[in-house]
């Protein structure tokens, strides 16, 4: 079990958490920087009459960090106190608050959405938190470059922060994520993902839980056991399977790269796998972007996106799974999202799903 993490405050009074291994505490120091105070400047929540989904609208991110060179990037160990989001000489994994964020204010005080009747402008708070997760104080590394304590170090961190997010009034949704690679769209190029806690159920986990709430009416069984089960018996799209998790290429693949990663138990979030089950989680998961990595001349571009669900009515059927998946059809080209994607959500894949199982297996 790994021990609580050291809260420290940066200048503008957001919080920073330091997660270390056993062997290397954390020595931070004052945050120095003469950071101007945090206002009540907040982003909105606009819903969408044509879609019944929500849009946050962040136009303060417009103002945020944009590809600076190494020297100065904020995520990388800044010892004076002077010259980085982490005060400190050194730090194995840290999660801070984001200092542009889409979401905030999720505090201890309540908050619920506005009611949807006729109203065709009904808007919102942006209520919620967005935080930043840095993988290592390697500038130069890369996720699947972390020795194993580390990763797992990362997926307590992941644990511990959805722990806390999911407590607060107003949040609904509980989401880590990663984007690795200017491709995909990238401005800080330091090892780094993010965590949001949304007040609504993001789209995409809203429409499967659709889905699954649906097969259970027909089936009496939950929908992603039963492809999980579905795919072991056909074996051609695993990628590796272990004694607690499954890796493998979804049927139905929408990417050119697309692996997805579930225990071979139902659970919903990070916080009900086991201690064995989180060590596994750390290798298998690190595995397969190793995969990832080899694939080409050049390191994948991907997303990676952990979906994680709360033990409520709402959320029951959702089982905890990763989902990763890269634009990168081949050695040179890069699959763009034009008009039948981005316009219809109607996706078409330039290559079939067995064989880039064959040939994540054979990497």
């Amino acid at each position: 079990m790994t021990a609580e993490p050291t809260h420290w405050p940066l200048a503008d009074g957001r919080d920073l958490f330091f997660f270390s291994l056993p062997e290397h505490p954390p020595a931070p120091v004052p945050d120095r920087r003469p950071l101007p105070e945090r206002t009540d400047q907040r982003s909105e929540l606009r819903f969408d009459r044509t879609t019944g989904q929500w849009v946050i609208i962040a136009a303060l991110r417009q103002d945020r960090t944009y590809k600076p060179p190494a020297e100065a990037c904020p995520l990388c160990p800044g010892p004076s106190g002077l010259t980085s989001e982490i005060p400190a000489p050194d730090y194995d994994v840290v999660v801070f608050e984001n200092r542009f964020p889409s979401l905030s204010g999720a505090g201890t005080a309540p908050f619920v959405l506005p009611p949807l009747n006729d109203d065709l402008s009904t808007s919102a708070p942006g209520h919620g938190r967005c935080e930043v997760i840095c993988f290592s104080s390697d500038h130069t590394g890369s996720f699947a470059q972390l020795p194993t304590a580390q990763a797992r170090l990362v997926v307590d961190a992941w644990r511990h922060r959805t722990a806390d997010l999911m407590s607060r009034p107003g949040i609904a949704h509980v989401f880590c994520f990663e984007n690795r690679g200017e491709e995909i769209g990238v401005t800080l190029t330091h090892p780094h993902g993010q965590i949001y806690g949304y007040p609504f159920l993001a789209p995409r986990a809203a429409m499967m839980l659709d889905q699954a709430r649906s097969h259970r009416a027909r089936t009496g069984t939950n929908l992603f056991a039963d492809l999980i089960t579905r795919e072991i018996a056909d074996g051609q799209r695993i990628v590796a399977r272990t004694d607690s998790f499954t890796a493998f290429v979804p049927f139905a693949a929408r990417w050119p790269v697309e692996v997805h990663i579930y225990p071979n138990r139902f659970v919903h979030n990070l916080t009900e796998l086991t201690e064995p089950e989180l060590d596994g989680f750390a290798e298998i998961y690190t595995e397969i972007l190793g995969r990832f990595d080899r694939m080409y001349s050049t390191p994948l571009p991907y997303i990676s996106a952990l979906h994680q669900y709360a033990d409520t009515d709402e959320q029951r059927e959702g089982y905890f799974h990763v989902e990763l998946m890269s634009i990168r059809r081949s050695d040179t080209k890069l699959k763009f999202l034009a008009g039948s994607e981005s316009a219809m959500d109607a996706f078409i894949s330039d290559v079939t799903p067995e064989s880039v199982a064959k040939r994540l297996r054979e990497l």
